[in-house]
This record gives C-alpha cells, sequence and structure tokens, in this order.
C-alpha cells in the first residue's frame, strides 16, 4: 500500500514538473511581439462603439433597493422625458415607482452567474448531479446608486434586463438623460465645485 501512493505522488509530481516545463518558451530578444508590461495600454471602451440608444419601454424586473419596495416585480421601466425621470412600471402598466434623472449618483452594468431553477432541481436529482451543477446561466442587471434630493433617501437598486445590447443600450441612453460622465465601466455623476460639501 506504501509502495501505490510513493509511486502515485512520484507520477504527481513528474507531470505537474513537465507542465510546468512546458509552459515556457524562451524569448528572443528580437522577438516583435510586446510584453503585457509594454503593450500600450488601450481603453476597452474607447475601442467599442457607442451602443444603439435605447428603445423608449423595456421589460425589466425589479430586485430591490427602493424603501418600501421589498419584493421583485415584474414589469417595464420607461424614460419619462416630459418629467426627467426613470420610471417602472408593473405587468399591469401601474406607475411603481420612479426614479429622477437628477437623483441618479451611479450607475453601471452588473453580472451575476447563477444556476437557474431548473438546474438546480435537475441537480438535486442523482444521475443529474453533476451536469446540474456545472449549469450556469449569466444575468444582467442594471445597477444605480441614487439620493433623492427632496427627501435625502439613498439607495442602490437594481433592474435585471433581458441581454448585453439592451442592458448597454439602457444604460447608455439612461447616462446621457441624466448627466452622468463615464469613469471606466461605470457612469458617475461628478460633484459641482460650487456645491458645498
Amino acid at each position: 500500500m506504501r509502495n501505490i501512493y510513493s509511486i502515485l505522488s512520484a507520477a504527481l509530481l513528474t507531470v505537474l514538473l513537465l507542465s510546468t516545463a512546458f509552459g515556457q518558451r524562451p524569448r528572443n530578444v528580437s522577438d516583435p511581439s510586446p510584453s503585457p508590461s509594454t503593450a500600450p495600454a488601450s481603453s476597452s471602451t474607447a475601442s467599442r462603439p457607442a451602443p444603439a440608444p435605447a428603445p423608449q419601454t423595456v421589460n425589466a424586473n425589479y430586485e430591490g433597493g427602493v424603501f418600501g419596495y421589498n419584493k421583485k416585480i415584474n414589469g417595464t421601466i420607461s424614460f419619462d422625458d416630459t418629467n426627467e425621470r426613470l420610471l417602472f412600471r408593473n405587468k399591469q402598466r401601474q406607475e411603481v415607482l420612479f426614479i429622477p434623472y437628477r437623483a441618479i449618483l451611479s450607475a453601471f452594468a452588473d453580472v451575476k452567474s447563477k444556476r437557474p431553477i431548473a438546474a438546480d432541481v435537475a441537480a438535486r436529482l442523482s444521475i443529474f448531479a453533476l451536469p446540474g451543477l456545472l449549469i450556469k446561466k449569466k444575468f444582467r442587471y442594471l445597477t444605480m446608486q441614487y439620493r433623492d434630493p427632496d427627501t435625502n433617501a439613498e439607495g442602490i437598486t437594481s433592474f435585471k434586463l433581458e441581454n448585453k445590447q439592451i442592458l448597454e443600450s439602457v444604460l447608455n441612453t439612461l447616462a446621457s438623460k441624466a448627466g452622468l460622465s463615464q469613469r471606466g465601466e461605470i457612469y458617475v455623476r461628478r460633484k459641482d465645485p460650487n456645491d458645498q460639501p
């Protein structure tokens, strides 16, 4: 039994040493490919074209964050430009909540990988346990930090959107309407120098 463990550990050590040796390659001094440290820094946002403008109304699921609205709600978000606000309506088209454009401090596209409910149920069955655990789906969220100037209420809220293209177009359109500036992957409201702390 001891011999089997020593043989297995020696074989594992040999495989590890060989895999690290093959992973290394000599570099010539005249190698034209730039190293990561000398490559010019390029902004990923500068190379991408601007997303298309968002439709006036988009399907969305409210995920929480606004005081008094604790439950997840399916519905739509709309750009209410007349009243300068982002408006959320439920499936019955009733107005549920809104966030004024001027109250939005920052906004960004958030992505979370979760196991869908069907895969979670399948993972509980012994035959499908391993494949069910490997299945994950990306969910995309519009996440905003806000401060209502009328009530001084602050919070972070999010809306789950259908796909990456819709999320990017909604985020870009919202940032434009709310007067937010891009800082890397997020949009922020720059502080007015005339504001008192």
